[in-house]
């Protein structure tokens, strides 16, 4: 019977799913027993193979109903359909996975929270992200039917993945992360599974050390490189290339976060290929977004030096100067712009010695100090947006402690998050850059930022005070040792200021 008929024939109940999942299990096993006992002779199971695939089709109804998916553990119906993702026939192995599919939809899994609990818990146990990878290895994406297999396939260990972010180390190590990297730098033309497959590369890298350092020391960073310098002659043909180089370059602003994969993107050339790609307005802001994190901390100090040795001054600095007025296309804001330019400077003068350092300042004094001007237009900018930010923040605080309710800390580290969010991140960098460049030595630097400053009626004591709020929040996940140090520096740079 047809779906539609069985239902309007009889409410699908606890009762009539159990039913159906033993029909599953008998079938399976009868199928199973045919084919060993008669491999070389379709005709005598493919009967029991057509009625394997009806009953699979008809489980899509146990989809619906998240709360009973504790009858397919209890019955055992997750081992066999674990069981057919290794099935000789190419159609039951899809019919499977797009079962699971439909089994783990995201929505249906919040649905019920401890029917989806219970199913994942088994589907892990039974090693189901192994299964699924030796899947995909299997089948042929050349065969439509095959490819779309695949790409149930990763909505699957999508779906998973969301539900349960934890499960993103084991999956990886399970040769997840292997046969992504293996099939996103395959040379096959662009299609939905690529972009499918950069998407799950970059969910698997968030907020994780076990993936990314998985990814480095299987030279993923080189494969990611190599899958953007595509672009940088030509820009993404279609949205959904645009959206896969962005999952790419999200993925290696992951990694980076790593300090092991900092050298490894150093001697892949990523600065020479951000460089680059700084120039085409469709990968600019990544690009910047990747030199960020790459130069960002003690441990970006060898990539800044480099930075420089590449000329990458002459890039950077129109950047910093003028921000570009066609964002629009890109999605990018002016502030993110802004904001990544100033914290690659910062870096740079965080990092760099000698010759390099040099450099660096004499960018700032070239054509009569028009970087320090700009910085200066800049600091006022942010400035004032933080000043207003301030004003309605006060407001609210104000309120609630006539409405009598509590500021407890968790309130203040929101409000905190407020005001960075609103420009102070990007004030406090350009603040460090201004002590850092009074403080180079050049006095014609010096003067020109407290010329700047008393022009315009702003105040040392000012900047004074942000860079101090600035050094107590510094230096997250980072030793003792580490965050006192650099405490010190940045209040020594701020009493000289």
């Amino acid at each position: 019977k047809s779906h539609s008929e069985q239902s309007a024939a009889e409410p699908v109940d606890e009762s009539s799913v159990k039913k159906m999942i033993l029909t599953f299990e008998k079938r399976s096993y009868k199928n199973q027993e045919l084919r060993i006992k008669f491999p070389d002779n379709p005709e005598k199971f493919m009967e029991s193979e057509l009625d394997l695939n009806d009953i699979i089709q008809e489980m899509h109804v146990i989809a619906t109903m998240p709360d009973l998916y504790h009858l397919l553990v209890e019955l055992n119906a997750v081992h066999s359909l674990l069981g057919l993702l290794s099935h000789e026939n190419t159609d039951i192995l899809s019919l499977t996975d797009y079962l699971l599919q439909e089994l783990t939809d995201i929505d249906t899994l919040h649905e019920s929270e401890e029917g989806a609990e219970v199913l994942i818990d088994a589907l892990l146990e039974g090693q189901v992200v192994a299964l699924l990878v030796q899947n995909m290895e299997r089948l042929d994406e050349q065969v439509k039917e095959e490819a779309d297999g695949n790409y149930n396939t990763l909505a699957i260990i999508e779906n998973m993945a969301e539900f349960r972010p934890g499960l993103c180390t084991e999956a990886a190590q399970q040769g997840l992360m292997q046969w992504l990297l293996k099939r996103i730098k395959a040379k096959m033309p662009f299609d939905a599974n690529k972009l499918y497959c950069s998407e799950i590369l970059a969910i698997l890298l968030q907020n994780n050390d076990n993936t990314r350092e998985l990814l480095g020391e299987m030279d993923g960073i080189d494969v990611l490189l190599q899958q953007l310098s595509v672009f940088k002659r030509h820009n993404p043909s279609t949205a959904e290339e645009q959206e896969m180089m962005e999952n790419l370059f999200d993925a290696l602003c992951s990694c980076l976060m790593l300090p092991a994969n900092r050298d490894r993107f150093l001697r892949g050339e990523g600065l020479q290929l951000m460089n680059l790609m700084l120039r085409k307005k469709m990968s600019r802001t990544s690009a910047l977004k990747v030199l960020d994190h790459g130069m960002i901390g003690p441990e970006g100090a060898d990539n800044c030096h480099k930075f420089v040795d590449i000329l990458g001054l002459r890039t950077i600095f129109p950047l910093f100067m003028k921000t570009p007025k066609k964002m629009k296309k890109t999605g990018a804001s002016e502030k993110e712009h802004e904001e990544h330019v100033c914290s690659i400077i910062a870096s740079m003068l965080r990092n760099l010695k000698s010759q390099q350092r040099s450099r660096l300042l004499n960018k700032f004094t070239e054509n009569d100090c028009e970087k320090v001007d700009r910085l200066m237009e800049l600091h006022f900018k942010y400035l004032e947006a933080v000043q207003q930010a301030d004003k309605r923040i006060e407001g609210e605080k104000h309120e609630m402690v006539r409405r009598g309710e509590i500021l407890d800390d968790s309130m203040e580290d929101e409000f905190y998050l407020r005001r960075l969010d609103a420009g102070l991140f990007v004030l406090q960098l350009i603040c460090y850059i201004m002590v850092e460049i009074s403080n180079s030595g050049i006095s014609q630097l010096q003067q020109r930022v407290h010329q700047i400053l008393n022009l315009r009626g702003g105040s040392v004591k000012v900047v004074r005070h942000i860079m101090r709020e600035y050094a107590e929040s510094i230096g997250d996940g980072k030793s003792d040792e580490f965050k006192e140090a650099e405490r010190k520096r940045i209040m020594d740079l701020v009493d000289n200021f």
